[in-house]
Parts: structure tokens; C-alpha cells; sequence
């Protein structure tokens, strides 16, 4: 449970950072799909998918269910 509340830290702090940069700088999708080395959005949504299916995979393993 300790390392499922530190990923959900993890996954809350990426998204506080993304909405900062996404306030200051504006929404542009081709920066987000295709991102400058570097930036912010650098590896955002590969790192944020794979956290995020971590986080599912550990709460289907606790129910017994499968995705």
C-alpha cells in the first residue's frame, strides 16, 4: 500500500507540474504529442501511462480481476 500511495504522489505531482507549464505557456498539442528535449512535456505521456497502468495492475491484483 505504501508504494500504491507514493505512485499516486508520483502520478498527482506530474499532473500539478502539467497543469503549471499548461497555465503559463499554454496548450499546444503539437508539444505535447511531439515535445522539445528537456521540457516539461518531455516523456510525460509515456511515464504517465506507464505509472498509471502500474497503479491498475496493482488494483486488479488485489481483487483478483484481470484487464
Amino acid at each position: 500500500m505504501a508504494d500504491r500511495n507514493a505512485l499516486i504522489k508520483e502520478l498527482i505531482a506530474m499532473q500539478k507540474k502539467f497543469i503549471e507549464d499548461e497555465h503559463k505557456n499554454g496548450f499546444n498539442a503539437q508539444q505535447y504529442f511531439t515535445p522539445d528535449s528537456g521540457s516539461v512535456l518531455d516523456g510525460y505521456r509515456g511515464t504517465f501511462m506507464d505509472k498509471s497502468m502500474e497503479l491498475v495492475d496493482a488494483a486488479h491484483a488485489d481483487k483478483g480481476s484481470k484487464r
